[in-house]
C-alpha cells in the first residue's frame, strides 16, 4: 500500500518538475542568475540539476498533501497495534483496529 502511495506522489511530481524545468529555463539563462547580489559560481548543468530537484521536492510536498487529505478518517486515526498487544492507554475497543 505504501509503495503504491509513494508512486502516486513521486511519479506525477517528477513529470511536473520536468515540465517546470523546461518552462523556467526556456525563459531564464542560468548564467544570468544571482544569489544575494553575487553571480552563481556553478555551471549551467549544476543549476539545471539543482533546480530540477528543488522543483521535484516542492511538487512532491504538494502531492503528499493531496495524498494525506485523500485518506479516510479511519486510515488516519486507526491504531496500528493489534488489539491484544495494545498498552493500557490505547483504546481497547475494536473501533480503532
Amino acid at each position: 500500500m505504501w509503495a503504491q502511495r509513494w508512486m502516486w506522489i513521486a511519479w506525477p511530481a517528477f513529470l511536473v518538475a520536468a515540465v517546470l524545468e523546461m518552462i523556467v529555463f526556456a525563459m531564464v539563462d542560468p548564467s544570468d542568475l544571482h544569489w544575494f547580489g553575487q553571480p552563481l559560481e556553478m555551471s549551467r548543468q549544476a543549476v539545471y540539476t539543482m533546480a530540477f530537484f528543488v522543483f521535484w521536492v516542492v511538487t512532491m510536498v504538494s502531492s503528499s498533501l493531496t495524498a494525506l487529505l485523500s485518506m479516510s478518517p479511519f486510515e488516519v486515526n486507526r491504531c496500528p497495534v493489534p488489539l491484544e498487544e495494545r498498552p493500557r492507554d490505547c483504546a481497547k475497543n475494536g473501533s480503532c483496529s
